[in-house]
């Protein structure tokens, strides 16, 4: 009876080649998502790499929330069109990834903050996106329990509602696609290392592993924290710092609210899982560091924060807390694209605090780009050459609860 629970692999271990077309360099979303992209495009030889299991870096840590309600022309196309591929992602995978639309409120407390709420509702609109303001009557209907803060200090004067916002198990993005690129004959290579990347004639060549030299025609930086380390095995220079990103769950409970909600003005942002847990995150950390240490101070401030919305978790025990590592550009926008004078060497990264939504697009554009020798044009403004060319995408003010204090 026993043999009809016999477990089998859901991806295939394989030998390191001396040679592969494409590697790979990540085993979280963003390269996973590459590799089952490029494979379903037709390209094989493909191998991806991590120095760990798969997702175990910024995948396995983020609190997984999905939306498109960003304030650029190219941020909001972006985030539209890979919202889009999340809405059929489990039927494409043929795996449960428990996407949840269950909507998203972003606070503003401040006239100026609820004219920027605006802003992005009225820009958001023009692009498609299903995004609208609210004021507190709407707001406390949909989550009865948050406080309003009338005659208090920051009250809730109004909020950005965006519908298909949800959240998905993380765990299972990377499963699915991990699964899906493995059916497609794509190698996947945990626990292998890359210590050096080779060059010659301006060309990437190889790469130096733990477990040996791999040629390869060309090789994807999606190292997300670690992408900066990775580039300067090449002497690039990337205009990213890395900065850690804490988050708690709590004990479960019953359902109380069915809704992501996110405050700017009180730096947190808060949701329930199906499980019942309530989930809290913040701002990233005060300093750069690859530390992935949790501290108490910076959980005592997203308890105070969040008690300052919902004083009825006041009791609630936290059940834990963790902390990933966010690569964060100036702009507060990725960076993907080839490097000028380099060819071969793609970059994924610089996301921020807001990778895991970006998966599916930045994947598919990457593959595309890997395939045709062109860039997507809509993925073309966050090239690298932006910052030398003084043509930055500025999306901080979509950063909201996570953006550097």
């Amino acid at each position: 009876m026993w043999q009809l629970f016999r477990k089998s692999s859901m991806w295939s271990r394989h030998t390191l080649k001396d040679n592969y077309d494409v590697v790979i360099i990540g085993g979280g979303v963003h390269g996973l998502s590459t590799a089952y992209y490029l494979a379903n495009l037709g390209v094989d030889n493909i191998a991806v790499l991590d120095k760990g299991y798969l997702g175990g870096g910024g995948s396995a840590r983020s609190t997984a929330i999905i939306r498109a309600n960003y304030i650029t022309t190219e941020g909001i196309n972006f985030f539209r069109e890979s919202l889009k591929l999340y809405e059929g992602l489990s039927q494409d995978l043929d795996f449960n990834l428990l996407f949840t639309q269950m909507g998203r409120l972003d606070l503003g407390h401040t006239e100026s903050s609820v004219s920027g709420l605006r802003q992005r509702a009225e820009f958001n609109q023009v692009l498609g996106v299903d995004s609208r303001m609210i004021g507190p009557d709407e707001i406390k209907k949909m989550v009865p329990i948050i406080d309003l803060r009338e005659g208090k200090s920051l009250p809730v004067l109004a909020a950005l509602y965006h519908p298909p916002a949800g959240v998905v198990r993380h765990d299972a993005v990377v499963w699915g696609y991990a699964r899906g690129a493995d059916r497609l004959g794509v190698e996947i290579h945990p626990f292998t290392e890359v210590n050096g990347i080779t060059e010659k004639n301006g060309r990437v060549t190889g790469l130096d592993t733990n477990a040996g030299h791999i040629s390869a025609g060309t090789i994807v930086n999606a190292t997300a924290g670690w992408s900066s380390n990775l580039a300067s095995m090449l002497d690039i220079q990337l205009p990213i710092q890395t900065y850690p990103l804490q988050a708690c769950v709590t004990e479960p409970l019953k359902p109380i609210m069915d809704k992501t909600i996110s405050s700017a003005n009180l730096n947190a942002y808060i949701y329930q899982t199906e499980r019942g847990e309530i989930v809290i995150g913040g701002p990233v950390d005060h300093y750069p560091t690859y530390s992935h240490s949790s501290t108490l101070n910076l959980l005592e401030e997203l308890a105070f924060y969040v008690l300052e919305l919902v004083p009825c978790l006041r009791d609630v025990k936290i059940l834990r807390q963790w902390t990933g590592l966010c690569d964060m550009t100036p702009d507060y926008a990725p960076v993907m694209g080839e490097v000028d004078g380099l060819e071969g060497f793609i970059l994924n990264c610089g996301w921020g605090t807001w990778g895991f939504k970006a998966a599916p697009i930045s994947g598919k554009c990457i593959a595309e780009l890997i395939f045709t020798g062109k860039t997507p044009q809509l993925i073309a403004p966050f090239g690298l050459s932006r910052f030398k060319d003084d043509t930055l995408v500025n999306e901080r003010a979509s950063a909201v609860a996570a953006a550097i204090h």
